[in-house]
């Protein structure tokens, strides 16, 4: 009789540990799964390139911190200052001790160094590097808080309501702020305004002075597609990164602000990509908002409209030399097939570097269809790459240069003899 008493008092006993250890566990697993959305500082926005479509939206309009994403502001106006030709990329930029006392990251820079433009595009891409961000605000503003108000200008001018710029690198600044939406528009901006710069955002390393930099922006070796742009941190923002992924004939841009983590902030933008290409509702995907078709609209004329869009320059040495000897290498795994009638083909530059020529290809591909061929030229001993767009029929290859003479890029359609 004892025995039997005590053997329920232990079963209860075990029961009641069991229960324990069952809420514990629950509670440690719910930790771990709970919403995105749990997150106070999480905003995040996915939109068609092409269309403007808003493929999903959450807490889009809602103001957070931009942190390095403050860059590509920076950039845009670096950008623009080359196409004015205020600046070359061999232009030597000088370096302050307010610049060089920037906290890290950084490239190092001390007072009185010079730094070419060359050098400071990938350092801020690639490195986020805050003191090239002061040196590149003191070559066009001067000082640094009067480059602060020409970035707010800018982001007035691109529609960017939301967003007031205090620094030109993303250090805290509780006024610095932005929404994921202006982020977006930033993003469109840069590729379509500067798509001769656009390959700088996929680039994965650098080296200055002997050090190699890798690229902090893993969604570009990791994820599917993806050839830019840009990721931002400070613990007021939490992860945030802005990112383009092109699959197929689509192009998908997307802001996640607000990451607990840079693992959990990745895979959120892989997730929110896969589903937008797919047009699965996963995430809260296809918003009907008015403001979402606002947005729409607003994307749609920035894309559309050649008045929103400013002429872009092609550089000298990209230009195609006149005698050459070429040796066709393939950029696709798949040879191209021409047919009577797509026998057309259209040059668009030659480059030093056959990433160049490839990611200048690849960029032109959003607004033309085609196969890219990269062609390897000798002149003079010295080799140059040069990119094309074959497998066109005659009116499409003529129609296609005259949108991108527009856009004030170089291009020249021949008939294929291959």
């Amino acid at each position: 009789m004892m025995n039997g008493i005590r053997h329920t008092v232990i079963l209860k006993q075990m029961s009641a540990e069991l229960l324990v250890a069952l809420v514990i566990l629950s509670m440690v697993l719910l930790a771990h799964v709970r919403p995105v959305h749990a997150n106070p500082r999480h905003a995040s926005i996915a939109i068609d390139a092409d269309s403007g479509e808003v493929l999903h939206e959450s807490n889009a309009d809602a103001s957070r911190y931009p942190a390095s994403l403050t860059k590509m502001m920076t950039l845009y106006l670096l950008f623009e200052a080359l196409e004015q030709r205020k600046l070359s990329l061999d232009s030597r930029m000088p370096v302050s001790a307010h610049a060089a006392l920037m906290p890290p990251t950084k490239i190092n820079l001390q007072a009185g160094d010079t730094l070419s433009v060359r050098d400071a595009i990938p350092a801020l891409i690639v490195r986020s590097a805050n003191d090239v961000a002061a040196v590149v605000a003191e070559a066009l503003g001067n000082t640094e808080p009067y480059f602060a108000r020409m970035m707010t200008d800018k982001a007035r001018s691109l529609g960017m309501y939301s967003t007031i710029f205090k620094n030109a690198s993303g250090l805290p600044d509780h006024e610095q702020k932005t929404t994921a939406r202006d982020l977006i528009k930033l993003s469109i901006r840069l590729m379509k305004d500067f798509p001769q710069y656009y390959h700088y955002f996929s680039t994965r390393s650098f080296s200055y002075k002997g050090t190699v930099y890798n690229s902090h922006n893993r969604m570009i070796s990791n994820t599917r597609g993806v050839d830019g742009l840009k990721t931002g941190f400070i613990r007021a923002s939490g992860f945030n990164v802005a990112t383009s992924a092109k699959r197929g004939e689509r192009r998908v841009i997307a802001v996640v602000m607000g990451g607990p983590t840079a693992a959990s902030r990745d895979y959120y933008m892989s997730q929110l990509l896969d589903r937008s290409f797919s047009g699965e509702k996963g995430i809260q995907l296809a918003s009907t908002s008015s403001q979402a078709r606002k947005t729409a609209a607003a994307v749609k004329k920035t894309i559309t409209s050649d008045k929103s869009i400013k002429p872009v320059k092609q550089a000298p040495e990209l230009r195609a030399p006149t005698k050459a000897r070429q040796v066709e290498l393939r950029a696709q795994s798949q040879k191209v097939s021409l047919t009577r009638n797509q026998n057309w083909e259209i040059q668009i530059g030659s480059y030093h570097a056959h990433d160049r020529a490839q990611a200048q290809a690849q960029a032109v591909t959003r607004w033309v269809p085609g196969s890219v061929v990269i062609s390897e030229v000798e002149v003079s001993n010295r080799k140059f790459y040069r990119a094309r767009l074959v497998g066109l029929q005659e009116n499409q290859a003529r129609s296609a240069c005259q949108n991108l003479s527009r856009q004030k890029m170089e291009c020249l359609v021949v008939r294929s003899h291959g």
